[in-house]
């Protein structure tokens, strides 16, 4: 499964990278904006997306929008600012930071339908 994070925090991009590696995830494409979310996505069409809502520069929920258009891409929203994604895109799935991996691997079995044999 190939992964979109968009987040512009490093260190965070990577926790989230390594949270969905031991749920199977095999290929990453990390973004720090939205316009590099939309070039990644362009080149290579995620399975799954991961995203922050408030980036520097652009926001979370619009390069979604882009990228998703007709699409039906699962989409997690990582991020600490979870009432405008509410206001925006209701019903969303939503990790709140600061989160843990046992978050992350609970929303990536809501996002995609996959049980996680042995993780928990």
């Amino acid at each position: 499964m190939h992964v979109l994070i968009i987040e512009d925090e490093p260190l965070i991009a990577m926790s989230i990278e390594d949270a969905l590696r031991d749920c199977g995830c095999a290929s990453f494409d990390l973004a720090g904006s939205a316009v590099e979310a939309t070039a990644a996505a362009r080149k290579r069409c995620p399975n799954l997306i991961t995203a922050d809502v408030r980036l520097a520069p652009g926001c979370g929920i619009e390069a979604v929008r882009e990228i998703c258009g007709s699409k039906e891409i699962p989409v997690i929203f990582i991020t600490a600012t979870a009432a405008e994604i509410q206001l925006r895109r209701p019903g969303s799935i939503v990790v709140h930071k600061p989160f843990d991996h046992a978050e992350i691997k609970a929303a990536f079995r809501l996002a995609t339908g996959h049980e996680l044999r042995g993780l928990r």
